[in-house]
């Protein structure tokens, strides 16, 4: 391949991959600080509604709150926890999917406050990110009823129980900085796992997207708008909405109280964010959820994450242009 195709390629994916590092490094040395320090009992104390009748230990309420404030610090910590073997794989899934709502509340304050409800109107905006909000809302208890019913055979792993990458009772004749500085070892040795698996998938998906027409992803917009009642003008925005929410949000706006009502608008681009879901797999869910989780696992965390948001979205639909 030729170096003026793969140069643009490294430049475009290396601060990315930066970036996902230092956050992904956030959330396991968190991880392990908060087990090791015993602060999980003061930061997972409110979480405990969902992961109490979910049937998960207490650290998935640390990785709920951390979420909140960055889904990939969030990400990160579940990834540790279960790689140390305090989280299964079934526990693991439904741990990701009571994450969805926290991981909605961040979007509020960084992107739909400040930047899409400007460009929609308040009647709109509120609207759409209340729609959203309640998608998200509905997958997280979707988690809790499935943690509820899926893991209500299981033993309720403890507190006092749990160790991260190996932490033991000796942890209690530690000092604070010793404990900090195991783990911040204990991120490192992590790091230069998962990191290299990272750059390579994200590098390889980006030159194949970089070489493929992704446009032909979106042909199904035209009937999925007609499937629905909505107007002709749907199908452009969708497309749109696909590949940028922002560029979908204004392309839409002008035409809102014309061609669209406010439901109409909304259910565009709810319908825009399930094509999206096609394209953005493609370009940023597959490598970083291969990243953190290798393929095997990581293709079961994207199965279920997009099934449940393209389930919920599509009720959301019915229910705004019923």
């Amino acid at each position: 391949m030729q170096p003026s195709v793969v140069l643009p390629v490294l430049f475009d994916v290396l601060p990315r991959v930066a970036r996902i590092t230092l956050y992904i490094a956030l959330g396991v040395f968190a991880a392990n600080l908060v087990v090791s320090l015993g602060l999980v009992e003061r930061i997972a104390g409110l979480s405990r509604y969902l992961t109490g009748p979910a049937n998960l230990p207490d650290e998935v309420g640390t990785a709920i709150v951390t979420t909140a404030a960055s889904t990939t610090a969030g990400y990160g910590m579940l990834a540790e926890f279960r790689e140390s073997g305090n989280l299964d794989d079934r526990e693991t899934l439904i741990a990701v999917t009571i994450n969805t709502f926290f991981g909605f509340v961040q979007h509020i304050f960084t992107f739909y406050w400040p930047v899409l409800i400007p460009i929609l109107g308040y009647e709109v905006g509120l609207l759409y990110v209340g729609s959203r909000a309640a998608i998200a809302l509905a997958i997280t208890i979707t988690g809790v009823v499935a943690g509820a019913v899926l893991l209500s055979s299981r033993p309720t792993t403890t507190t006092s129980s749990v160790e991260t990458d190996g932490a033991g009772d000796e942890a209690n004749d530690q000092t604070k900085r010793e404990l900090v500085e195991e783990a911040a070892h204990k991120t490192w040795r992590k790091l230069k796992r998962l990191v290299p698996r990272l750059a390579l998938v994200y590098t390889l998906v980006t030159l194949l997207v970089q070489t493929t027409d992704l446009d032909a992803l979106t042909a199904f917009a035209d009937p999925l708008a007609t499937l629905v009642g909505l107007p002709g003008a749907a199908v452009p925005v969708i497309a749109v909405f696909a590949f940028d929410t922002t560029a979908g949000a204004a392309t839409i706006a002008p035409l809102i109280g014309e061609t669209f009502t406010s439901t109409q608008a909304v259910a565009t681009m709810l319908l825009g964010g399930i094509v999206s879901f096609t394209v953005s797999t493609f370009k940023r869910s597959i490598p970083f959820q291969y990243g953190i989780w290798g393929p095997s696992f990581g293709s079961k965390v994207i199965v279920v994450n997009t099934s449940l948001k393209i389930v919920f979205i599509a009720l959301a639909v019915a229910l705004l242009v019923a």
